[in-house]
């Protein structure tokens, strides 16, 4: 090789280096880069996968019916709760969370036994309220997770699943909670709600009186249970009206012996939580077939009016005195959306047979007329003459009529306000 070779294939050896060690470089930069965007995100919810004993234990089930889960928007239980679930988390509770549905309440369980503790194991106190708020986040996200289930089964039993609830906190030291997340609607068991009138105390009683007969009352003791979201059904579902909403309140406060003296560490509590709805951005899998509870829309809520509060002996001229409480009857009737109104005009049997129709017509007609005159729209009335019988006769003194009691009540006027 001549000089001019040489020379030629160390300049040629020169400009190679540094580009193989470029290349080499970059490879290496590459690999580096492709490792960090292949390696798995870190889970910041990792440690409450560590089992530790805690003060309390606490139970989350989401009722997943359609009542609460409908194909158009769902009630966002999860991002509606934060003040709750911020609680849990102050108390440092170990937590499960699963969604319930069908009869006999089957629990899907998204979660069980995280550690909400954020103290164990860290002692500094910008590492405990950065834990402290991945704990909220990632029980929010499990309840998102449990809301967004598909039903095992159609149906609700929310009665099943305070049993189902409690029976998982058995044997829990410390502390055990409940809370459960559903709008009441029970549609099968003792509570079965699809027929209920929505509206008389007496079918309150009535209904814990079967349920406590037929032993499905759950036993509560010891134990602190939440409901959230009473009478907030999903969008597109049957809604209550606010006297509904407050029947259903009661009932549950009944069933779950709020009002009675709680044992030792035993509490019912109803949270006033506005429930807010999410969206679907895609159907959800299609559910089981779920009955509906239609709030007693066809059945007519009725005012039965004493006839001498209305006129005056063989009269069908409408007393002053009576205006204020037809104005009562018209606002109900006004607030209520959709509503149609019908009188009925009855007559006690000390009239002439032959005006009896006559004059139960004249006075259902002027109990219309005072209504439409103070804004209430389709209303209908019809003159029935002598009724076929006298009820509720528990209003009365001692629960007996009078007669005189007897004679009121025939010559009354009863007002069906119902809803469609």
């Amino acid at each position: 090789m001549n000089t001019a070779d040489i020379a030629a294939t160390r300049a040629i050896r020169r400009r190679a280096v540094p580009t193989i060690a470029g290349a080499l470089g970059a490879a290496l930069m590459a690999g580096l880069l492709g490792a960090c965007g292949e390696a798995p995100r870190l889970d910041a919810c990792a440690w409450m996968r560590d089992p530790v004993e805690t003060a309390g234990r606490t139970v989350v089930l989401v009722d997943g019916s359609t009542s609460v889960s409908g194909p158009a928007g769902a009630r966002d239980y999860a991002h509606s709760i934060g003040a709750l679930l911020t609680s849990v988390v102050e108390r440092k509770d170990t937590v499960s969370v699963g969604s319930f549905s069908g009869d006999s309440a089957q629990i899907t369980w998204i979660a069980k036994d995280r550690s909400a503790d954020w103290v164990k194991d860290n002692h500094n106190e910008i590492n405990q309220k950065k834990r402290k708020q991945q704990a909220v986040s990632c029980l929010t996200d499990l309840v998102d997770k449990a809301g967004r289930a598909v039903p095992r089964s159609g149906g609700s039993n929310v009665l099943a699943a305070l049993t189902a609830g409690t029976s998982s906190l058995e044997g829990a030291a410390g502390r055990r909670s409940l809370l459960v997340l559903t709008d009441g609607l029970s549609t099968t068991g003792c509570a079965d709600l699809r027929a209920a009138a929505f509206r008389d105390k007496s079918e309150i009683k009535a209904i814990t009186r079967v349920c406590a007969a037929r032993d499905e009352t759950p036993s509560l003791t010891g134990v602190h249970l939440t409901l959230a979201g009473l009478g907030q059904p999903a969008t597109g579902q049957p809604a209550p009206t606010a006297a509904q909403r407050t029947w259903l309140s009661n009932l549950w406060r009944g069933l779950c012996g709020a009002g009675k003296t709680a044992a030792p560490d035993t509490s019912c509590t109803l949270a006033p939580t506005a429930i807010g709805t999410a969206e679907r951005s895609k159907p959800r899998k299609k559910p089981p077939q779920d009955p509906a509870v239609h709030y007693a829309q066809d059945r007519p809520e009725t005012y039965e009016l004493p006839g001498a509060a209305l006129f005056d002996a063989n009269s069908s001229a409408v007393r002053p005195q009576a205006l204020p409480l037809l104005n009562d009857v018209a606002v109900s009737a006004r607030t209520t959306p959709g509503s149609r109104v019908t009188v009925l005009g009855y007559v006690d049997p000390r009239g002439r047979p032959d005006n009896n129709h006559q004059l139960s017509q004249a006075r259902a007609d002027a109990v219309k007329d005072v209504l439409t005159g103070l804004g209430v729209q389709r209303v209908t009335a019809h003159g029935r003459g002598l009724p076929t019988g006298c009820a509720k006769p528990e209003h009365t003194a001692g629960g007996r009529m009078t007669a005189e009691d007897k004679l009121q009540c025939d010559r009354r006027v009863d007002i069906e306000i119902t809803r469609k």
